[in-house]
Protein backbone atom coordinates (compact mmCIF):
# COMPACT_ATOMS: atom_id res chain seq x y z
CA UNK A 1 0.00 0.00 0.00
CA UNK A 2 3.42 2.07 -0.02
CA UNK A 3 2.73 5.09 -2.15
CA UNK A 4 -0.80 4.28 -3.40
CA UNK A 5 -3.58 6.91 -3.82
CA UNK A 6 -6.80 6.02 -2.55
CA UNK A 7 -10.05 7.96 -2.65
CA UNK A 8 -12.19 7.48 0.52
CA UNK A 9 -15.97 8.17 -0.26
CA UNK A 10 -18.35 7.68 2.74
CA UNK A 11 -22.31 8.11 2.66
CA UNK A 12 -24.70 8.82 4.90
CA UNK A 13 -24.68 5.28 7.41
CA UNK A 14 -24.59 4.45 11.34
CA UNK A 15 -21.64 2.54 9.95
CA UNK A 16 -19.80 5.55 8.59
CA UNK A 17 -17.81 5.93 12.67
CA UNK A 18 -15.94 3.12 10.60
CA UNK A 19 -14.49 4.89 8.09
CA UNK A 20 -12.25 7.05 10.46
CA UNK A 21 -10.55 3.68 11.44
CA UNK A 22 -10.16 2.61 7.64
CA UNK A 23 -8.66 6.07 6.98
CA UNK A 24 -5.85 5.72 10.00
CA UNK A 25 -5.61 1.62 8.47
CA UNK A 26 -4.54 3.10 4.84
CA UNK A 27 -2.68 5.81 6.22
CA UNK A 28 -0.22 3.48 8.68
CA UNK A 29 0.02 1.22 5.29
CA UNK A 30 2.23 4.53 3.84
CA UNK A 31 -1.35 5.67 1.57
CA UNK A 32 -2.46 8.96 0.66
CA UNK A 33 -6.34 8.80 1.22
CA UNK A 34 -8.66 11.84 -0.46
CA UNK A 35 -11.52 11.57 1.79
CA UNK A 36 -14.93 12.36 0.18
CA UNK A 37 -18.24 12.60 1.87
CA UNK A 38 -22.14 13.35 0.89
CA UNK A 39 -23.60 15.90 2.81
CA UNK A 40 -25.84 13.21 4.98
CA UNK A 41 -22.33 11.33 5.91
CA UNK A 42 -21.64 14.73 7.55
CA UNK A 43 -24.48 13.74 10.32
CA UNK A 44 -22.53 10.86 10.93
CA UNK A 45 -19.38 11.47 11.09
CA UNK A 46 -17.47 15.04 11.30
CA UNK A 47 -15.20 16.21 8.26
CA UNK A 48 -12.48 17.71 10.88
CA UNK A 49 -12.12 14.19 12.25
CA UNK A 50 -11.42 12.76 9.22
CA UNK A 51 -9.02 15.42 7.64
CA UNK A 52 -7.02 15.13 10.67
CA UNK A 53 -6.62 11.23 10.08
CA UNK A 54 -5.65 12.05 6.24
CA UNK A 55 -3.93 15.09 6.81
CA UNK A 56 -6.09 16.39 3.72
CA UNK A 57 -8.67 18.65 3.30
CA UNK A 58 -12.28 16.41 3.16
CA UNK A 59 -14.22 17.20 0.48
CA UNK A 60 -18.20 17.17 0.85
CA UNK A 61 -20.03 19.28 -2.06
CA UNK A 62 -18.03 19.47 -5.70
CA UNK A 63 -18.33 23.48 -5.33
CA UNK A 64 -17.55 25.13 -2.18
CA UNK A 65 -17.90 28.46 -1.59
CA UNK A 66 -16.14 30.06 -4.54
CA UNK A 67 -13.89 27.03 -5.28
CA UNK A 68 -14.62 23.99 -7.29
CA UNK A 69 -13.43 20.79 -6.27
CA UNK A 70 -12.16 19.46 -9.54
CA UNK A 71 -13.85 15.62 -9.59
CA UNK A 72 -12.23 15.05 -13.20
CA UNK A 73 -8.43 15.32 -11.32
CA UNK A 74 -9.48 13.55 -8.43
CA UNK A 75 -11.03 10.45 -10.19
CA UNK A 76 -7.70 10.54 -12.26
CA UNK A 77 -5.13 10.99 -9.00
CA UNK A 78 -6.41 7.59 -7.33
CA UNK A 79 -5.23 3.95 -7.76
CA UNK A 80 -8.31 3.16 -6.46
CA UNK A 81 -11.30 4.07 -4.64
CA UNK A 82 -13.23 2.50 -2.06
CA UNK A 83 -16.90 3.73 -1.17
CA UNK A 84 -17.49 2.47 2.44
CA UNK A 85 -20.41 2.72 3.99
CA UNK A 86 -22.04 2.95 0.37
CA UNK A 87 -25.82 3.35 1.35
CA UNK A 88 -28.42 1.61 -0.88
CA UNK A 89 -29.50 5.05 -2.05
CA UNK A 90 -25.64 5.58 -3.01
CA UNK A 91 -25.58 2.45 -4.63
CA UNK A 92 -28.76 3.00 -6.64
CA UNK A 93 -26.92 6.29 -7.85
CA UNK A 94 -24.14 4.78 -8.60
CA UNK A 95 -25.74 1.91 -10.94
CA UNK A 96 -28.11 4.50 -12.88
CA UNK A 97 -25.44 7.32 -13.19
CA UNK A 98 -27.05 9.75 -11.20
CA UNK A 99 -24.63 12.40 -10.32
CA UNK A 100 -25.88 14.92 -7.66
CA UNK A 101 -23.02 14.66 -4.84
CA UNK A 102 -19.34 14.93 -5.08
CA UNK A 103 -18.71 11.28 -4.75
CA UNK A 104 -20.71 10.11 -7.53
CA UNK A 105 -19.28 12.67 -9.40
CA UNK A 106 -15.64 11.73 -8.79
CA UNK A 107 -17.18 7.85 -9.26
CA UNK A 108 -17.90 8.77 -12.49
CA UNK A 109 -15.25 10.03 -13.84
CA UNK A 110 -12.43 7.89 -12.20
CA UNK A 111 -10.60 6.09 -14.30
CA UNK A 112 -8.91 3.39 -11.34
CA UNK A 113 -10.82 0.06 -9.88
CA UNK A 114 -13.96 0.88 -7.48
CA UNK A 115 -14.27 -1.20 -4.15
CA UNK A 116 -17.96 -0.77 -2.60
CA UNK A 117 -18.71 -2.01 1.14
CA UNK A 118 -22.60 -1.78 1.44
CA UNK A 119 -23.72 -1.21 5.03
CA UNK A 120 -28.09 -1.30 5.45
CA UNK A 121 -30.34 -2.99 7.20
CA UNK A 122 -31.56 -6.47 6.55
CA UNK A 123 -34.20 -5.67 4.21
CA UNK A 124 -32.88 -3.49 2.17
CA UNK A 125 -30.14 -5.40 1.33
CA UNK A 126 -31.91 -8.11 0.40
CA UNK A 127 -34.38 -6.27 -1.66
CA UNK A 128 -34.61 -6.97 -5.15
CA UNK A 129 -33.65 -3.24 -6.50
CA UNK A 130 -30.58 -3.30 -4.43
CA UNK A 131 -29.64 -6.90 -5.42
CA UNK A 132 -30.58 -5.35 -9.07
CA UNK A 133 -28.03 -2.26 -8.63
CA UNK A 134 -25.11 -4.68 -6.84
CA UNK A 135 -25.52 -7.02 -10.04
CA UNK A 136 -25.14 -3.94 -12.37
CA UNK A 137 -22.32 -2.70 -10.27
CA UNK A 138 -20.28 -5.61 -10.74
CA UNK A 139 -21.04 -5.84 -14.48
CA UNK A 140 -19.31 -2.49 -14.92
CA UNK A 141 -16.27 -3.66 -12.94
CA UNK A 142 -16.51 -3.07 -9.56
CA UNK A 143 -15.70 -4.83 -6.60
CA UNK A 144 -18.40 -5.99 -4.27
CA UNK A 145 -17.24 -6.16 -0.64
CA UNK A 146 -19.78 -9.05 1.13
CA UNK A 147 -21.67 -7.26 3.56
CA UNK A 148 -21.28 -8.85 6.99
CA UNK A 149 -23.91 -10.47 9.35
CA UNK A 150 -24.81 -9.90 12.94
CA UNK A 151 -26.69 -7.00 14.88
CA UNK A 152 -27.94 -3.96 12.73
CA UNK A 153 -28.70 -0.55 14.09
CA UNK A 154 -32.42 -1.76 13.73
CA UNK A 155 -32.10 -3.96 16.16
CA UNK A 156 -32.37 -7.46 13.71
CA UNK A 157 -29.63 -9.84 13.20
CA UNK A 158 -29.02 -10.57 9.36
CA UNK A 159 -26.66 -9.56 6.36
CA UNK A 160 -26.34 -5.86 5.81
CA UNK A 161 -23.67 -4.48 8.40
CA UNK A 162 -20.22 -2.97 7.13
CA UNK A 163 -17.08 -5.14 6.70
CA UNK A 164 -15.02 -4.23 9.48
CA UNK A 165 -12.10 -1.56 8.69
CA UNK A 166 -9.38 -4.68 8.61
CA UNK A 167 -11.35 -6.73 6.11
CA UNK A 168 -12.13 -3.75 4.18
CA UNK A 169 -8.37 -2.85 3.79
CA UNK A 170 -7.21 -6.97 3.78
CA UNK A 171 -9.72 -6.98 0.34
CA UNK A 172 -7.71 -3.52 -1.19
CA UNK A 173 -4.26 -4.90 -0.18
CA UNK A 174 -4.77 -8.13 -1.82
CA UNK A 175 -5.78 -6.57 -4.97
CA UNK A 176 -3.07 -4.80 -4.82
CA UNK A 177 -0.49 -7.95 -4.85
CA UNK A 178 -2.78 -10.13 -6.81
CA UNK A 179 -3.85 -7.02 -8.94
CA UNK A 180 0.08 -6.24 -10.31
CA UNK A 181 0.50 -7.86 -14.11
CA UNK A 182 4.31 -7.37 -13.87
CA UNK A 183 5.31 -8.43 -10.58
CA UNK A 184 8.05 -10.08 -10.16
CA UNK A 185 8.99 -8.33 -13.93
CA UNK A 186 12.18 -6.12 -14.41
CA UNK A 187 11.94 -3.22 -16.50
CA UNK A 188 14.81 -1.09 -18.30
CA UNK A 189 13.61 2.50 -18.61
CA UNK A 190 16.29 5.02 -20.31
CA UNK A 191 14.97 8.45 -20.40
CA UNK A 192 15.65 12.09 -20.96
CA UNK A 193 18.17 13.57 -23.06
CA UNK A 194 21.72 12.91 -22.61
CA UNK A 195 24.64 15.92 -22.65
CA UNK A 196 27.99 15.79 -24.91
CA UNK A 197 30.45 18.18 -23.60
CA UNK A 198 32.36 20.50 -25.50
CA UNK A 199 34.51 22.13 -22.28
CA UNK A 200 33.39 22.38 -18.53
CA UNK A 201 30.97 24.72 -19.24
CA UNK A 202 29.26 23.72 -22.71
CA UNK A 203 27.61 20.48 -24.09
CA UNK A 204 25.77 19.12 -27.21
CA UNK A 205 22.55 18.31 -25.91
CA UNK A 206 18.53 18.16 -27.11
CA UNK A 207 15.68 19.54 -25.60
CA UNK A 208 14.24 16.35 -24.23
CA UNK A 209 13.02 17.10 -21.08
CA UNK A 210 12.10 13.42 -19.69
CA UNK A 211 8.95 13.02 -19.19
CA UNK A 212 7.58 10.40 -20.95
CA UNK A 213 9.94 7.84 -20.04
CA UNK A 214 9.73 9.44 -16.35
CA UNK A 215 6.00 8.20 -17.17
CA UNK A 216 6.68 4.86 -18.36
CA UNK A 217 8.43 3.86 -15.58
CA UNK A 218 5.90 5.19 -13.27
CA UNK A 219 3.28 3.07 -14.90
CA UNK A 220 5.44 0.18 -15.08
CA UNK A 221 6.09 0.18 -11.70
CA UNK A 222 2.22 0.95 -10.64
CA UNK A 223 1.45 -2.78 -11.99
CA UNK A 224 4.03 -4.45 -9.97
CA UNK A 225 7.36 -4.19 -11.89
CA UNK A 226 10.70 -3.28 -10.22
CA UNK A 227 11.93 -0.53 -12.60
CA UNK A 228 15.48 0.76 -13.32
CA UNK A 229 15.11 4.19 -14.16
CA UNK A 230 18.37 5.18 -16.32
CA UNK A 231 17.49 9.15 -16.30
CA UNK A 232 20.00 11.79 -18.44
CA UNK A 233 20.00 15.52 -17.08
CA UNK A 234 16.61 16.13 -16.03
CA UNK A 235 14.95 18.25 -13.60
CA UNK A 236 11.93 15.85 -13.24
CA UNK A 237 12.40 12.85 -10.10
CA UNK A 238 10.18 9.52 -10.62
CA UNK A 239 7.80 9.19 -7.79
CA UNK A 240 6.22 5.73 -6.73
CA UNK A 241 7.36 2.19 -5.08
CA UNK A 242 9.21 0.03 -7.09
CA UNK A 243 11.22 2.41 -8.85
CA UNK A 244 15.33 2.84 -8.36
CA UNK A 245 16.35 6.11 -10.68
CA UNK A 246 20.47 5.81 -11.89
CA UNK A 247 20.97 9.42 -13.18
CA UNK A 248 23.63 9.89 -15.84
CA UNK A 249 25.04 12.89 -18.36
CA UNK A 250 26.78 11.47 -21.25
CA UNK A 251 25.79 8.57 -23.84
CA UNK A 252 28.45 6.67 -22.91
CA UNK A 253 27.39 6.89 -18.75
CA UNK A 254 24.03 5.95 -19.94
CA UNK A 255 25.06 2.80 -22.48
CA UNK A 256 27.69 1.80 -19.28
CA UNK A 257 24.52 1.99 -16.96
CA UNK A 258 22.28 -0.03 -19.56
CA UNK A 259 24.76 -2.81 -20.86
CA UNK A 260 25.41 -3.85 -16.86
CA UNK A 261 21.50 -4.51 -16.15
CA UNK A 262 20.27 -5.75 -19.35
CA UNK A 263 20.89 -9.30 -18.84
CA UNK A 264 18.43 -9.46 -16.22
CA UNK A 265 15.62 -7.16 -17.47
CA UNK A 266 12.37 -9.03 -18.80
CA UNK A 267 11.59 -5.71 -20.52
CA UNK A 268 13.78 -3.21 -21.97
CA UNK A 269 12.17 0.65 -23.02
CA UNK A 270 14.60 3.09 -24.77
CA UNK A 271 12.85 6.03 -24.49
CA UNK A 272 15.76 8.45 -24.37
CA UNK A 273 17.03 10.77 -26.88
CA UNK A 274 20.37 9.83 -26.91
CA UNK A 275 22.63 12.26 -28.96
CA UNK A 276 23.71 10.30 -31.67
CA UNK A 277 27.40 12.17 -32.05
CA UNK A 278 29.45 13.46 -28.94
CA UNK A 279 33.25 15.56 -29.52
CA UNK A 280 36.26 13.64 -30.28
CA UNK A 281 38.26 16.71 -28.20
CA UNK A 282 36.89 17.74 -24.97
CA UNK A 283 38.62 21.02 -23.64
CA UNK A 284 39.53 20.84 -20.24
CA UNK A 285 38.64 24.65 -19.97
CA UNK A 286 36.71 26.85 -20.98
CA UNK A 287 37.15 27.69 -24.72
CA UNK A 288 37.59 31.13 -25.29
CA UNK A 289 37.28 33.11 -28.51
CA UNK A 290 40.50 33.69 -29.96
CA UNK A 291 39.69 36.02 -33.28
CA UNK A 292 38.67 33.78 -35.35
CA UNK A 293 35.10 33.72 -37.16
CA UNK A 294 34.93 30.05 -37.15
CA UNK A 295 35.46 27.25 -34.92
CA UNK A 296 35.11 23.49 -36.34
CA UNK A 297 33.85 21.51 -33.74
CA UNK A 298 34.99 17.23 -35.20
CA UNK A 299 32.36 14.56 -33.56
CA UNK A 300 32.18 11.22 -33.62
CA UNK A 301 29.34 8.69 -33.08
CA UNK A 302 28.14 7.49 -29.98
CA UNK A 303 27.24 3.99 -29.05
CA UNK A 304 23.59 3.17 -30.20
CA UNK A 305 22.23 1.90 -26.82
CA UNK A 306 18.98 0.48 -28.57
CA UNK A 307 20.81 -1.41 -31.15
CA UNK A 308 23.79 -3.01 -29.23
CA UNK A 309 20.65 -4.29 -26.57
CA UNK A 310 18.78 -5.33 -29.34
CA UNK A 311 22.14 -8.01 -30.57
CA UNK A 312 22.09 -9.02 -27.08
CA UNK A 313 18.16 -9.94 -26.70
CA UNK A 314 17.43 -13.19 -25.71
CA UNK A 315 14.21 -15.17 -25.79
CA UNK A 316 12.00 -13.71 -23.79
CA UNK A 317 13.06 -9.99 -23.27
CA UNK A 318 10.68 -8.00 -24.65
CA UNK A 319 12.43 -4.81 -26.61
CA UNK A 320 10.34 -0.90 -26.89
CA UNK A 321 11.99 1.26 -28.82
CA UNK A 322 10.54 5.27 -29.45
CA UNK A 323 10.97 7.00 -32.94
CA UNK A 324 10.51 11.06 -33.10
CA UNK A 325 10.32 11.92 -36.54
CA UNK A 326 9.99 15.29 -38.51
CA UNK A 327 9.33 13.34 -41.98
CA UNK A 328 8.74 9.96 -43.44
CA UNK A 329 7.96 9.28 -39.88
CA UNK A 330 6.22 5.57 -40.07
CA UNK A 331 8.96 4.53 -42.99
CA UNK A 332 11.95 5.73 -40.52
CA UNK A 333 10.20 4.25 -37.89
CA UNK A 334 9.99 0.71 -39.15
CA UNK A 335 13.68 0.66 -40.40
CA UNK A 336 14.36 0.87 -37.05
CA UNK A 337 12.38 -1.21 -35.81
CA UNK A 338 13.88 -3.51 -37.92
CA UNK A 339 17.57 -2.85 -37.67
CA UNK A 340 17.39 -2.59 -33.82
CA UNK A 341 15.19 -5.50 -33.17
CA UNK A 342 12.69 -4.08 -31.52
CA UNK A 343 9.56 -5.81 -30.25
CA UNK A 344 7.23 -2.56 -30.97
CA UNK A 345 8.25 0.97 -31.64
CA UNK A 346 6.44 4.42 -30.57
CA UNK A 347 6.39 7.05 -32.91
CA UNK A 348 5.48 10.41 -32.68
CA UNK A 349 5.74 13.54 -34.90
CA UNK A 350 7.47 16.64 -33.85
CA UNK A 351 4.55 17.74 -36.98
CA UNK A 352 1.91 16.87 -34.41
CA UNK A 353 0.43 19.82 -32.56
CA UNK A 354 1.31 18.68 -28.46
CA UNK A 355 3.92 16.61 -29.18
CA UNK A 356 7.66 16.00 -28.70
CA UNK A 357 9.81 17.56 -26.36
CA UNK A 358 8.48 19.42 -23.36
CA UNK A 359 5.01 18.70 -24.19
CA UNK A 360 2.70 17.67 -20.69
CA UNK A 361 0.77 15.83 -23.83
CA UNK A 362 1.51 13.53 -26.71
CA UNK A 363 0.64 11.67 -30.07
CA UNK A 364 1.60 8.00 -30.94
CA UNK A 365 1.49 5.20 -33.38
CA UNK A 366 2.74 2.46 -31.95
CA UNK A 367 4.10 -0.08 -34.59
CA UNK A 368 5.01 -3.51 -34.62
CA UNK A 369 6.73 -6.57 -36.52
CA UNK A 370 4.32 -7.50 -39.06
CA UNK A 371 3.41 -4.34 -40.46
CA UNK A 372 0.96 -4.15 -37.67
CA UNK A 373 -0.13 -0.64 -36.09
CA UNK A 374 -1.95 1.10 -33.60
CA UNK A 375 -3.04 4.89 -33.60
CA UNK A 376 -3.51 7.04 -30.57
CA UNK A 377 -5.10 10.38 -29.90
CA UNK A 378 -3.43 13.06 -28.42
CA UNK A 379 -3.31 12.47 -24.53
CA UNK A 380 -1.41 13.41 -21.44
CA UNK A 381 1.95 11.59 -21.19
CA UNK A 382 0.81 9.63 -18.13
CA UNK A 383 -2.36 8.16 -20.22
CA UNK A 384 0.25 7.48 -23.46
CA UNK A 385 2.16 5.58 -20.68
CA UNK A 386 -0.67 3.55 -19.62
CA UNK A 387 -1.28 2.89 -23.22
CA UNK A 388 2.22 1.73 -24.08
CA UNK A 389 2.39 -0.52 -20.52
CA UNK A 390 -0.95 -1.67 -21.58
CA UNK A 391 0.26 -2.85 -25.13
CA UNK A 392 3.72 -4.74 -23.72
CA UNK A 393 0.92 -6.48 -21.55
CA UNK A 394 -1.37 -7.43 -24.38
CA UNK A 395 1.84 -8.49 -26.44
CA UNK A 396 3.42 -10.25 -24.01
CA UNK A 397 0.37 -12.39 -22.94
CA UNK A 398 0.21 -13.76 -26.83
CA UNK A 399 3.54 -14.54 -26.98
Amino acid sequence: MQGKKILLAISGSIAAYKAAYLTRLLIKAGAEVQVLMTPSATEFISPLTLSTLSKRQVFTEVVSGEAWNNHVDMGLWADAMIVAPATANTLGKLANGICDNIVAAVYLSSKCPVFLAPAMDLDMWKHPATQRNISSLKSDGNHIIPVGHGELASGLVGDGRLAEPEEIFGYLEKYFIEGQPFAGQKVLVTAGPTYEPLDPVRFIGNRSSGKMGVAIAEAFAQKGAEVKLVLGPSVLTASGKGIETIRVQTAQEMYDVAAADYSEMDIAVFAAAVADYRPINVADQKIKKNGDERMEIVLEKTSDIAAAMGKLKKEGQFNIGFALETNDEELNAKAKLSKKNFDMIVLNSLRDSGAGFNFDTNKITILYKGNMRKEFELKSKKEVAEDIVAEVLIITNKK
